[in-house]
């Protein structure tokens, strides 16, 4: 089962959406701006070894990737541990720091096909 299908099946997970302004930022910058976000969000909260507001520091609104975080889990070192297996008390690599960018940007680009397709 993939982490997608596994976090479809979370009642809070599958609650996030892209709401319009989050689309129409998204159409503003490009998903490639939106993926440079992404990955300075996760290089700078999730990438630490030790974070002091662990499980606060990744608000649910005012950017697409934040509202990303929280519906792919990828929010705090607590949930990265639960869903993607990735252990906490270390800094994160480069590869899993890559992995994390992969999950949220193809999270926003599923958002987007789903919200175009209306």
């Amino acid at each position: 089962m993939t982490i997608f299908e596994r976090l479809s099946k979370s009642k809070f997970r599958s609650s996030f959406h892209l709401k319009e302004k989050d689309r129409a930022y998204i159409n503003d910058k490009g998903m490639e701006v939106i993926g440079v976000h992404a990955a300075d969000f996760v290089k700078k909260r999730l990438a630490p070894a030790f974070i002091a507001n662990d499980g606060k520091q990744t608000p649910t609104k005012g950017h697409p990737v934040f509202i990303a975080q929280h519906a792919t889990a990828c929010c705090c070192r607590d949930c990265l541990m639960k869903w993607h297996r990735i252990p906490k008390g270390r800094e994160l690599t480069e590869q899993e720091q890559r992995y994390v960018v992969d999950v949220l940007m193809t999270w926003i680009e599923r958002e987007m096909n789903i919200q175009n397709e209306k």
